[in-house]
């Protein structure tokens, strides 16, 4: 990976953090977070008449993507309810990148030097080991947060091939957002009854356009980081995101932090400069695939 493709999945990934962070201090975990996906499609709108069109073969995957996205806020919320996010974010932010990387290179074909692995397998543990520090946690929540993981794997492939096939990744970043608030919303409406959303959205409508287009920009750097880089390198990297929410947490929503923070923060940078310089000062040889 260059320093150009690190610095913007870095940027990425405290855009993530951010707009986790707006989410977290609302009132509504789930209409929140339905805001924020109808803020990255208000995003995308005016940008689409200057693209072209993704090719027809991406279209199957920006349809699966929001069904996937769909499920993936549905799971997050109801982790929320189950257990502590010390020990629900961690999973499910943690072990994503695990099943992406013993995968990858019989899915995408995509082989990873021994320095690479090492570097995502660190910063994958740095993740994990922030579980440490929760005070509660319910096997309810550990499997859906477990699940969930499952669906961020799902998604980064479907998302990775499909940018790639598209022909035009930002075309297809901004497509594929246009549809998972469309089914949020939708859902929201059956459960709760137009009038408790609208009044939602009518008093937390500016969460939405700032969370939405933080979100946008982060997963667009993602993706396209994905098209200049093996997708489980850019996936775990982006992990990165909870070494920005530990600092939000601390400095600016005044959060007590435990030493497993700081030793998880530690991890993970280590692991990020062993993603840098893994290929040419660590491991040269090359993983077989499986």
């Amino acid at each position: 990976m260059s320093l150009d493709v690190i610095a913007l999945v870095l940027f990425g990934a405290l855009l993530h953090a951010t707009w986790n962070a707006i989410i977290k201090a609302g009132t509504d975990k789930s209409l929140d977070a339905a805001l924020v996906s109808a803020g990255g499609a208000a995003a995308a709108l005016p940008l689409l008449p200057f693209l072209p069109l993704p090719a027809s073969a991406a279209w199957p995957f920006i349809g699966a993507s929001a069904i996937l996205q769909f499920a993936y806020f549905q799971l997050v919320a109801a982790a929320y309810r189950a257990g502590d996010i010390g020990l629900v974010y961690p999973l499910m932010r943690g072990v994503a990148p695990l099943i992406i990387v013993s995968t990858s290179s019989f899915i995408l074909k995509e082989t990873l030097s021994g320095g690479a692995l090492i570097g995502t397998m660190t910063i994958c543990a740095g993740i994990l080991t922030l579980a440490f520090e929760a005070r509660k946690g319910s096997r309810r929540a550990i499997v859906l947060a477990l699940a969930n993981a499952v669906v961020i794997a799902t998604y980064t492939y479907v998302d990775g091939i499909g940018a790639r096939a598209s022909g035009n990744s930002v075309s297809y970043i901004l497509w594929m957002a246009l549809l998972p608030p469309i089914l949020l919303f939708a859902w929201a409406i059956s459960q709760r009854g137009l009038n408790a959303v609208a009044a939602h959205v009518r008093y937390n409508w500016w969460r939405g356009l700032i969370g939405g287009g933080g979100s946008i920009a982060s997963y667009g750097l993602a993706l396209w980081a994905m098209t200049k880089a093996p997708v489980a390198m850019v996936a775990a990297l982006r992990e990165t995101s909870i070494l920005f929410a530990l600092v939000i947490s601390v400095v600016i929503l005044k959060e007590r932090s435990s030493i497993w923070r700081y030793i998880a923060g530690a991890i993970i940078a280590g692991g990020v400069l062993v993603l840098r310089l893994g290929d040419d000062k660590l491991c040269g040889f090359t993983l077989p695939h499986i």
